[in-house]
């Protein structure tokens, strides 16, 4: 029987820290749905923009949520108009007092969820899973990764039994807890059923790392 850890749980602490920063002793609880509350709602809304990533930071009754997106225009919108919608939005589910942060992922080819994203949506518009799976892998090498793992399982190209493909160009050390290895993952949801792509991204590079989740925009809003 295979023994397996989460690729993210493994590396907290050491080469990436937690999505959710704030420490609770009695609401903890509250707390964790209202994140996952909050994470579903902007990855739907906000799924076209190219989301990467979502922070959350508590503190007493006020939240600074930073979000990273490949494309940061669509959800600041003109002269900031659809972030302060945004903003609006979110307090309104939480009753808290929100702080909205957009950063921009300068390279979309070196971040794992926007490539497990990209292949997902390529395979709902019937694209060959092959050919997506080569495309992004071809994709990130090029643009300097070293090593890149892709994984597709479902009914690929509709066959009546599931199934489980990868490719995997360079190095990609999984038990080497001091490399970064970035991980993503999506779902597709196709007419034979949805298929799952898992995403193991191996940069190691700072300077990538830096740009990858660099370039703060003037794009916050303060709380009212």
């Amino acid at each position: 029987m295979g023994q397996k850890i989460n690729p993210i749980g493994i590396r907290l602490g050491i080469t990436r820290t937690w999505d959710s920063q704030w420490f609770a002793k009695k609401n903890f609880p509250a707390f964790l749905l209202e994140d996952i509350k909050l994470r579903k709602f902007l990855k739907a809304k906000l799924g076209h923009a190219g989301l990467s990533k979502i922070e959350i930071e508590r503190a007493s009754q006020r939240a600074t949520i930073s979000i990273y997106a490949a494309k940061p225009g669509i959800i600041i919108g003109k002269k900031g108009s659809e972030i302060e919608n945004l903003r609006k939005e979110l307090q309104a589910l939480t009753d808290k007092q929100i702080h909205v942060n957009i950063l921009e992922v300068k390279r979309p080819e070196l971040d794992a969820n926007l490539v497990a994203e990209s292949v997902a949506r390529q395979l709902e518009r019937r694209i060959a899973f092959r050919r997506a799976m080569k495309r992004s892998v071809t994709t990130a090498m090029d643009m300097g990764a070293k090593g890149i793992k892709i994984m597709c399982g479902g009914r690929l190209a509709g066959a009546e039994i599931a199934r489980r493909e990868w490719y995997r160009e360079g190095r990609v050390p999984l038990h080497t807890l001091r490399a970064d290895i970035q991980y993503g993952q999506a779902t597709a949801n196709t007419t034979y059923g949805t298929i799952g792509v898992k995403v193991w991204l191996y940069v190691d590079q700072p300077k990538a790392v830096e740009e990858r989740r660099g370039g703060k925009r003037n794009a916050s809003t303060k709380e009212s």
